[in-house]
């Protein structure tokens, strides 16, 4: 029997909170739930990044609506792709 998750039960694994490349995000990053998420689905100073491996991110039927897909390996990038002043939110699963 296959068990059929939210999407925002995604975000158990997330990580959060962080705004790139500034010194408070080098610390400890917060964990968030899904209902800490939900309310900010809509908000446009939040941006939510799909980090999971490619195969995994492609073969799963759960994604939050409105992420994007954003590549682990080029967080080094991130900086010039996602505005500063955007809080970043991370998931993974």
């Amino acid at each position: 029997m296959k068990r059929y998750r939210s999407p925002l039960s995604l975000v158990v694994a997330a990580l959060v909170g962080f705004l790139l490349w500034t010194p408070a995000s080098a610390g400890t990053i917060p964990v968030m739930t899904k209902e800490t998420l939900a309310p900010m689905l809509d908000d446009p100073n939040v941006v939510i990044l799909d980090v999971r491996a490619g195969r995994d991110w492609k073969s799963s039927e759960f994604k939050i609506k409105g992420a994007q897909r954003a590549n682990p390996s080029d967080f080094a990038d991130w900086g010039a792709t996602y505005a500063k002043d955007k809080k970043l939110v991370l998931y993974c699963a």
